[in-house]
């Protein structure tokens, strides 16, 4: 795997630089600001940018905006934005307009470096990896979509977690219930969702991108 890495911070940018060469993936540029961002993936077509939100030189959210720009004219290109951050807007725009290869991660609330490869290989691969918190600022709204409507309480929370990147067998260990029982309620959400059959992981990005929609 190929990264490009933009962070301002040069204690934290040179430690995950060394903490993805523990892991062998290569840091192709790393850089502290949007443009220079911008510019490395331009010239290096990594499979990864981890990307802060807040960068010189107004250090509000060039970041984003900068993975808003990558996405579009990337596409190949995956993103995980890794900040202490939240920005609401466009992060909603980021995570639905563009189906999967996208990420979002709180600095502060990573508990392990293996957490935190392991979103990073997900996103690459192209699903989602996004926090918690993350996933209630973006879903506090009430939702118009009808699908998302008939949606169970139940149904909803663990939409959530698949938001979260979690797997059956991970949403199985958080709310205590059997892997079946998951499985039967994921594919209650694709129905009412009116999502066809995929063979792939596909329809998971779809809903999730659905409810963050909402």
């Amino acid at each position: 795997m190929r990264v490009v890495i933009a962070e301002d911070n040069p204690l934290l940018r040179d430690g995950i630089a060394l903490l993805f060469g523990d892991h062998d993936i290569e840091v192709v540029a790393a850089v502290d600001n949007a443009e220079a961002l911008l510019t490395a993936v331009a010239a290096e077509q990594p499979d990864v940018a981890v990307v802060d939100v807040r960068m010189p030189p107004t250090q509000t959210d060039e970041g984003l905006r900068a993975a808003l720009t990558i996405r579009a004219d990337h596409p190949r290109v995956a993103v995980l934005v890794f900040s202490q951050w939240i920005e609401t807007s466009y992060a909603r725009r980021l995570l639905s307009e563009h189906s999967g290869h996208v990420g979002y991660l709180l600095k502060d609330r990573i508990v392990s470096t293996g957490e935190f490869i392991e979103a990073l290989r997900r996103v690459a691969a192209g699903g989602t990896a996004l926090d918690p918190e993350v996933v209630r600022h973006l879903l506090a709204a009430p939702a118009a979509d009808a699908g998302l409507a008939r949606l169970s309480a139940r149904e909803r929370e663990i939409l959530g977690l698949l938001a979260e990147g979690r797997s059956n067998i991970a949403i199985a260990e958080t709310l205590r219930l059997a892997e079946r029982s998951v499985e039967k309620h994921v594919t209650a959400i694709f129905t009412k969702l009116d999502l066809p059959h995929d063979r792939s992981d596909h329809r998971r990005v779809l809903a999730v991108l659905r409810h963050l929609r909402a």
